[in-house]
């Protein structure tokens, strides 16, 4: 045995405790070498006190300024901040100005908590890692901590800010005040999110002294349009602009200026930063959270140059994007408060910063303030975007590679029926383009009255190849130059043309380009004041998406700054003008997640569809990979090894991102080039298929063994605790009412009358109203989709809030069962008189067990002791999950004693039968 392995685990974490401490700048000494001359921070192991030896103590310029708890990996640290106060106010040996300790600390190695006890209610936080000596230092010289500075603001003044910005600053101050650690400002696009936070960071450098600010931005565009108002404000209170004022530097190296008061710094440099590693600059020309990569398991680690505590407030723009992935992990590493800013927050957004909303200021709001300026719709569509259309066979059509842009003339062996879904990925069809372009030229003079030139026009696009064929159609059927219409992508400006930024900017300011076509670049964030047409020729899925990219429109324009980019327009901006080419206006809008697809599908199934099921779909592949990655950051390093050993060295890094090249088309066509070189002829489109399935089968032989899919799912229930950050709980009640009998009565009848309008929508109540018989066919699921359907319907509802005014009209027979899914099936069962009072359904299921084991036994037939044991962990299960099903016993308690292999030695035969006949016996 080694000696590693030999150790205890609080002996390990002390080992991991010191890395982290030496890695800070401490340096750790023993009680009986101790020598304060070493260094100006010194960490002393086993410090007496009248308490017993202090695990740690930290020493600044001699004297004791904290204290560290150590505990082993897996402790729950809360319960043990009792006893690390209890050391910071117990008296040290030899130290003759006893003095409670300032800095308590409480860390595994694996988590660490932290606390100041000079701050006002001092509570703890958790931390990366400890904070550097020098920087200990200057917190005891300033003498007050930052959290306290934060609750003496003075008040603000108004001049020159919107109501919406002064509620937003007055509400953050306040939050800040109460050491809340996240807060969310959401403002209209146009409404001034940024001055906002200018505003904010000034104040925070002057009154509370806050030492370093980050601003975050998620695209370079972004970060040089927050350096330009960082550049031009001034505040109320002196005549100098901010940059007199304070240091600002916009991060174009890994370089963090110490003088720098104020940092501007995309997400995906700062992430590359505390990586120590050398960025590629053209990731920051595109939003993270609409281009994923393929590296999502590299972990942020500490870089003593950009310390945890480096800056004392983070404030993230466009924060709805900047939230996921292995992003996150850049606002996990500092001790800082975070401030989001965005326009389109969803429930994700919401709750990650804890839904402490400070500012909710909407569009509709803006636009009635007069910040924003409304819009009107105006619909086009044609048949072949509605319908689609079929290519017969023996047509002579064009064919173009995707990647080259080769065309070829080719005879369509088969009939091609295509959806308007399809067109312009896997179908281009040039008079569609045509058609919607040419209906736009026509119809400007009734969209636009009385104006002789085209307003500014953003076209949005499916992808480059799109834009391309959308600007040739454009200039053709307009009869104009190509400076009349451009592209503003993120490819502009690598084949050596004008740089995206350049393109823009005469878009935003000169007569030339008429019309813009964007794929994502412009969609979000971006300002152009003199837009004032939107034109749709992509589909969006994503809701908070499509809200960012109607943003575009949406700012304000005066007559004189307008007629200089739009000569003849009449008056101030009015309105903007959103033409829908593609219905996407009455599309279904959800809030999509980058590589989830399969929400609702365990992990273990995904491995079965993969393994057994032969499903290769990119949504099962993608979902997968996700779960993997997820799955990935929770591994220790034996189970690392573990998983590698059992996939033949491969590690599951490597296993995600063949996953994801399956349906990478980089991958592929970086394949396809690879073949055409090797071979000298250009792969036709049943190689490139085979190409494909290669990469798929590559990718997926490794979960063919099932000793690897059990390893995963073992390692998986190990370590699964879901962290809820998308679904947000709400207050049903609260308080008390004197007419709570005449309520209860409402309630009651208001749930019959739900169930009875919804009897045959939903798969359980048809079951209960007409199949009773088949009940034993009900699960889990279902029942959860009676209980979401009501939550969005009638949240009062509720199964619990039923219940309780079941309660209260005196008519239930029990106590309330814990799980809500249960109660509703009471609940139903007692609606459809199956039950003739209100019974929790476990007793409903423990009298139908007792009933049905007495009919078996009637006659000669005796259960074992051991198979007694067996049908009651089901009709537990059944009491708890509604059904028994056979995945059920691949988990505890089943698969502790034996699992399906065990019940049907005892069964033999009968096993499945029985299964059946308990669903339907208990059921009834």
């Amino acid at each position: 045995m080694t000696a590693v392995s030999s150790m205890t685990p609080e002996n390990l974490a002390r080992q991991l405790i010191d890395r982290m401490l030496v890695d800070s700048g401490w340096i750790i000494q023993d009680i009986k070498t101790l020598n304060f001359s070493a260094g100006q921070g010194v960490v002393v192991r086993e410090y007496p006190t009248d308490s017993g030896p202090a695990d740690y103590l930290l020493f600044i310029d001699r004297k004791p300024v904290g204290v560290i708890e150590a505990k082993a990996e897996g402790t729950i640290l809360s319960p043990v901040e009792e006893q690390s106060s209890r050391y910071a106010v117990s008296k040290l040996k030899w130290q003759k100005d006893h003095q409670p300790l300032r800095f308590i600390y409480e860390s595994t190695g694996a988590e660490t908590h932290f606390t100041d006890n000079l701050d006002p209610a001092p509570r703890a936080r958790e931390v990366f890692t400890f904070h550097r000596p020098e920087t200990v230092r200057e917190w005891i010289r300033q003498g007050t901590s930052l959290r306290h500075r934060l609750q003496q603001f003075p008040v603000l003044d108004i001049r020159n800010l919107r109501d919406c910005q002064v509620s937003a600053i007055t509400n953050l101050e306040k939050s800040f005040g109460k050491n809340q650690p996240r807060a969310l400002v959401q403002m209209a696009t146009g409404s001034g999110k940024t001055f906002t936070a200018i505003t904010t960071a000034y104040r925070l450098l002057k009154f509370a002294r806050a030492t370093r600010i980050l601003f975050l931005v998620d695209t370079r565009n972004l970060g040089e349009q927050a350096e330009q108002e960082f550049q031009a404000f001034s505040p109320n209170d002196d005549p100098r602009k901010f940059t007199e004022l304070y240091n600002v530097q916009r991060l174009r190296s890994s370089f963090v200026d110490s003088s720098a008061q104020v940092c501007i710094s995309t997400i995906q440099r700062m992430y590359s930063i505390l990586r120590g590693e050398e960025i590629d600059e053209s990731a920051e020309e595109e939003s993270p959270n609409e281009r994923q990569t393929s590296s999502f398991s590299r972990e942020v680690v500490y870089n003593y140059r950009v310390p945890i505590e480096t800056f004392d407030f983070i404030i993230i723009d466009e924060a709805h994007r900047s939230i996921y992935n292995e992003w996150k992990q850049v606002l996990d590493y500092f001790d800082s408060f975070l401030v989001g800013l965005t326009a389109t927050p969803d429930s994700r957004t919401f709750g990650f910063f804890n839904r402490n909303v400070v500012s909710e200021y909407t569009y509709e709001r803006a636009v009635a303030d007069g910040v924003n300026v409304p819009f009107d719709v105006y619909s086009i569509e044609t048949e072949i975007t509605k319908n689609g259309a079929t290519i017969k066979a023996g047509e002579w059509v064009d064919k173009r590679e995707r990647q080259t842009r080769r065309k070829r003339w080719e005879q369509v062996d088969e009939e091609t029926v295509y959806r308007g879904s399809a067109l312009d990925r896997d179908v281009v069809n040039p008079d569609q383009i045509r058609t919607v372009i040419r209906t736009f030229r026509d119809k400007l003079p009734e969209i636009f009255p009385h104006r002789k030139e085209i307003p500014k026009t953003l076209i949005f696009a499916k992808s480059d190849f799109h834009a391309d064929d959308i600007i040739r159609t454009v200039r053709e059927e307009f009869g104009e130059r190509n400076e009349f219409c451009r592209k503003v992508t993120y490819s502009v400006g690598k084949d050596g043309g004008d740089k995206p930024s350049e393109v823009l900017q005469q878009f935003r300011t000169a007569y030339y380009p008429r019309i813009a076509v964007t794929v994502d670049m412009i969609a979000t964030g971006t300002d152009v004041k003199a837009l004032e047409c939107l034109l749709f020729m992509r589909d969006v899925k994503s809701r908070s998406y499509f809200e960012q990219m109607k943003g575009r429109g949406t700012r304000t324009m005066l007559e004189d700054d307008l007629k200089l980019v739009t000569p003849s327009a009449v008056g101030n901006k009015t309105h903007f003008v959103l033409v829908d080419a593609v219905g996407v206006s009455k599309s279904l809008k959800t809030d999509s997640r980058p590589l989830e697809r399969k929400p609702g599908v365990s992990l273990k199934d995904l491995l079965w569809n993969v393994a057994v099921g032969g499903d290769n779909s990119e949504d099962t592949l993608t979902s997968l990979a996700n779960r993997l990655t997820r799955l990935e950051k929770q591994l220790t390093p034996v189970e690392r090894n573990q998983l590698a050993t059992a996939a033949g060295g491969k590690t599951i890094n490597r296993v995600v991102n063949e996953l994801l090249d399956t349906y990478s088309p980089d991958k592929l066509d970086d394949l396809a080039k690879q073949f055409q070189k090797n071979n000298g002829e250009i792969p036709t489109p049943g190689t490139l298929e085979d190409i494909r399935n290669e990469l798929i089968q590559q990718a997926t032989r490794v979960f063919d063994d099932p000793n690897y899919r059990n390893l995963l799912e073992s390692i998986r229930r190990n370590h699964d605790q879901v962290i809820d950050g998308v679904n947000l709980d709400t207050v049903l009640s609260a308080g008390w009412d004197a007419s709570m009998a005449e309520k209860a009565g409402t309630i009651v009848a208001d749930f019959k009358t739900y169930l009875e309008e919804n009897r045959d929508q939903i798969t359980a109540l048809q079951i209960f109203y007409n199949q009773p018989n088949r009940r034993r066919e009900i699960t889990y699921q279902m029942i959860q989709q009676v209980v979401e359907k009501l939550k969005t319907d009638r949240p009062n509802l509720a199964p619990f809030a039923v219940w309780k005014a079941y309660e209260v009209l005196g008519k239930v027979n029990g106590n309330q069962p814990k799980n809500e899914l249960v109660a509703l099936v009471s609940l139903i069962r007692r609606v459809l008189e199956i039950d003739p009072e209100l019974t929790a359904y476990d007793q409903t299921v423990n009298r139908n067990f007792q009933n049905w084991v007495f009919r078996q036994q009637a006659g000669s037939l005796k259960f074992t002791e051991e198979q007694m044991e067996w049908l009651r962990m089901m009709k537990d299960t059944i009491a708890r999950s509604i059904q028994v099903t056979k995945d059920d016993f691949d988990y505890s308690p089943f698969v502790d004693k034996g699992g399906l292999g065990r019940l049907w030695s005892l069964f033999g035969d009968r096993t499945f039968p029985l299964i059946e006949e308990l669903n339907e016996s208990l059921a009834a």
